[in-house]
C-alpha cells in the first residue's frame, strides 16, 4: 500500500514481457505515467517493453502515448519527461540465449546510475507462456538476488487446483516465495482497500461485524458487456474461474477476515488464508443446491439486437461455458457461523457494478404501532467498488410530521465528493507496491490453492454434467431464475443498492 510519507522506491528497471500487448497499452503504462506525475517513481527508473513485434524505442513510445491519451485518467502531463525512461527490446521469450540482453541492460543502467537497481519482471503474457519465461529468467545470475529481483504474474493463475499447484511448484523451484507477486487487480481498488479501514479503524462497526448481528452478506460483480472479442479465452474459463475463484473470493476475505495484529504483508495474508480454509467444503451432492450457472442467449438491449454467447466469435455453437455463476458459501468459524455469503457474477447484466451488501438482522418492531412500520427495513451497509465508489449505511428514521411513521434513509460517503482529485487506478497501487516490495495486496501460493479448493467441487460437478437449459437468461437481465431461487428460498433477495 502507498506509504503516507510518499517515499520513493529505490532505483528500478522494470521489464514488461508482453510489452507490445493490450494490458501494457491500457493499464500498465497509464498507471506508471500517473505514478511518475505524482512523483512516486524513483529518480532512476527505466521501463523496458519486451515483445516479438517490431518497434524502435521511438515508435514504441508513440504507441504507448496513444494508450495514455485513450485510457489514462490524466490526458495532459509531462509525457516528454517520462518518455525517455521507456525503451523496447525485441525478443522471443522462448529463446533462452536472448535473455543475456536483459543482464546487459541491467548492467548498463548500473554503470549509468552509479548504483545497483532493483529489477522487476512483469509477465503480461498468456498463461501458457509463463512457465517458459520464468524458467529462462531464473537462469540469469541476477535473479538469484532475492532482495532486489521480483517477478509479477498475472491471472489466471492455473486453470484448476492441479495446474495452480503445478505452477506454484515450478515458480517456487525457480524463485523464492518473497520474489513472486501474483497479482489480482481487484485488491488494488480503493474501495476494496477501504474495507479494512472501515472495519478496524471504526469502533462503530467492528463490534457488530459478526453472526450475532449480520443476517447475510452478498457480493455482486456484474458486467453489461459480453465477450468483447475474448471468446477464445473465455471458452476455456467461464464466470466461475474468471471472477469468483479469484476476484470475489479475495473480496470475501477482506469482508470476513479477523483483525491483523499489524499490516505486515504475511500477517494480513495469513488472516485471508484462514478465511479461505474456514469456508465450508461443498460436497458433490450439494452443488445443485448451492451453485447456479447460466449462459446468455440472444436478445434485445435498449432496442439493440444482441447475439447470444454461442453466437459470439470464437465460441463453440454448443458451448456449455457459463457466463453467469452464483454460489452460496459458509465460513465455519466463531465470527461467521451459519451466516450465508452469496456471490454472483455475470456478463450482459442490466448494469455494470461491483458491490458488497452487509445485511443486518432486523430490529424488533413490537414497540411501534403497526401503521408506523409499513416501510420497515433491516439496516444494511452497501460498499460500492465500481463504477461508483461509495459506502452507504441504511437505517430507520421517523418521517417528519405529526404521525409516527418509520422510513429507511441513507448516509452516504462518496470518494468523489469527499476528496479532491481522482482516485488512483488499481494498477497504480499494485505497481507501486511491487516496486517497493510490499506484497500485502498480492496473493501467496497457499492463498491461490485455498481459493481453488473452494470452487473445485463445483467445477468438477459442472464438468461431469452438461447443462440442459443453456442459454437460460436474456441479455440485459439479472441472470437465470435459478439464481433468484437460490437466495429467495432462504428468505432474502439480491440487492445492488
Amino acid at each position: 500500500m502507498i506509504p503516507a510519507t510518499n517515499q520513493r522506491p529505490a532505483a528500478t528497471v522494470l521489464f514488461i514481457f508482453g510489452g507490445s500487448g493490450d494490458l501494457n497499452l491500457r493499464k500498465l503504462t497509464p498507471a506508471l505515467y500517473n505514478l511518475f506525475i505524482d512523483k512516486y517513481l524513483p529518480e532512476h527508473f527505466s521501463v523496458v517493453g519486451i515483445g516479438r513485434s517490431k518497434y524502435t524505442d521511438e515508435s514504441f513510445r508513440e504507441r504507448l502515448l496513444e494508450g495514455v491519451n485513450e485510457f489514462s485518467r490524466r490526458k495532459d502531463g509531462p509525457w516528454n519527461e517520462f518518455a525517455p525512461s521507456i525503451s523496447y527490446l525485441q525478443m522471443d521469450g522462448g529463446d533462452a540465449a536472448a535473455y543475456s540482453a536483459i543482464s546487459d541492460f541491467v548492467e548498463a543502467k548500473k554503470q549509468e546510475w552509479g548504483e545497483s537497481p532493483n529489477v522487476l519482471f512483469y509477465l503480461a503474457v498468456a498463461p501458457q507462456l509463463v512457465p517458459g519465461i520464468a524458467t529462462n529468467l531464473a537462469k540469469l545470475e541476477l535473479c538469484g538476488d532475492k532482495s532486489h529481483v521480483r517477478i509479477v504474474v498475472e491471472k489466471p493463475f492455473g486453470h484448476d487446483l492441479k495446474t495452480a499447484q503445478e505452477l506454484n511448484t515450478l515458480l517456487g523451484g525457480l524463485f523464492a516465495e518473497e520474489q513472486i507477486y501474483r497479482i489480482d487487480h481487484y485488491l488494488g481498488k480503493e474501495t476494496v482497500q477501504n474495507i479494512l479501514a472501515l472495519r478496524f479503524a471504526n469502533s462503530l462497526f467492528e463490534p457488530i461485524w459478526n453472526r450475532r448481528y449480520v443476517e447475510h452478506i452478498q457480493i455482486t460483480a456484474a458486467e453489461t458487456v459480453g465477450l468483447e472479442g475474448r471468446g477464445g479465452y473465455y471458452e476455456g474459463s467461464g464466470a466461475l474461474r474468471d471472477m469468483i475463484q479469484n476476484h470475489l473470493l479475495q473480496v470475501l476475505c477482506m469482508v470476513a477476515t479477523e483483525a491483523p495484529i499489524s499490516f505486515d504483508a504475511n500477517e494480513v495474508r495469513n488472516k485471508k488464508v484462514d478465511v479461505l480454509n474456514a469456508i465450508r467444503r461443498i460436497q458433490p451432492d450439494q452443488v445443485k443446491d448451492v451453485a447456479v450457472r447460466g449462459q446468455y442467449g440472444p436478445g434485445k438491449v435498449k432496442d439493440k439486437e444482441m447475439p447470444g454467447y454461442r453466437e459470439e466469435e470464437g465460441v463453440d455453437p454448443n458451448s456449455a461455458t457459463e457466463t453467469f455463476a452464483a454460489i452460496k458459501l459458509f465460513v465455519d468459524n466463531w465470527r461467521w457461523e451459519d451466516v450465508p455469503f452469496y456471490l454472483r457474477t455475470g456478463k450482459s447484466m442490466p448494469e455494470k457494478t461491483t458491490v458488497i451488501t452487509v445485511q443486518f438482522k432486523p430490529a424488533p418492531s413490537y414497540a411501534f404501532p403497526g401503521e408506523a412500520t409499513g416501510s420497515w427495513e433491516a439496516n444494511r451497509l452497501v460498499i460500492s467498488i465500481q463504477p461508483a465508489m461509495d459506502i452507504r449505511l441504511r437505517f430507520q428514521a421517523k418521517r417528519p410530521g405529526q404521525t409516527l411513521a418509520i422510513d429507511p434513509v441513507e448516509m452516504v460517503f462518496s470518494y468523489k465528493t469527499a476528496y479532491d482529485g481522482q482516485e488512483p487506478e488499481a494498477y497504480e497501487t499494485l505497481l507501486l507496491d511491487a516496486l517497493t516490495g510490499d506484497a500485502t495486496l498480492f496473493m501467496r501460493a497457499d492463498q491461490v490453492e485455498a481459493a481453488w479448493k473452494v470452487v473445485t467441487p463445483i467445477i468438477e460437478a459442472w464438468g461431469h454434467e452438461a447443462p440442459t437449459d443453456f442459454p437460460n437468461y436474456t441479455p440485459g437481465s439479472w441472470g437465470p431464475q435459478a439464481a433468484m431461487d437460490l437466495i429467495e428460498k432462504d428468505g432474502f433477495k439480491w440487492m445492488t443498492k
